[in-house]
C-alpha cells in the first residue's frame, strides 16, 4: 500500500484576494523527490494564488485580516498575506 505524501505551496500575495500578484514564496515536498530551498528562483511558480488552485493545489489556511495598530500604518515587518496550499502526492 501507497501512503501519500503532502506536497506544501506557501504563497504571500500583494493583498488578500486570491487573484493577487505573488511577492513571495515557498515549497516544502514530503515525497522526498525534491529538495526546494530558499533562492531556487528568482520567478514565482505561479502569477497568482488563483493560478496555483487552477494547477490543482488545495487551499488549506489563509491569514487573518488584522489592521494594523494605530501609528503602525506604514511599519515594515511579515508579509501580511500567507496562503497554505497543498497536494497528496
Amino acid at each position: 500500500m501507497t501512503t501519500a505524501r503532502q506536497q506544501v505551496l506557501v504563497l504571500y500575495l500583494a493583498s488578500s484576494a486570491l487573484d493577487a500578484k505573488v511577492v513571495g514564496w515557498s515549497s516544502y515536498d514530503g515525497t522526498g523527490e525534491t529538495t526546494p530551498t530558499t533562492g531556487d528562483s528568482d520567478l514565482p511558480p505561479y502569477e497568482t494564488g488563483l493560478d496555483a488552485l487552477k494547477d490543482g493545489w488545495r487551499l488549506f489556511q489563509a491569514s487573518q485580516l488584522l489592521p494594523p495598530q494605530p501609528g503602525n500604518e506604514y511599519d515594515v515587518s511579515f508579509l501580511k498575506h500567507e496562503f497554505f496550499f497543498e497536494k497528496l502526492a
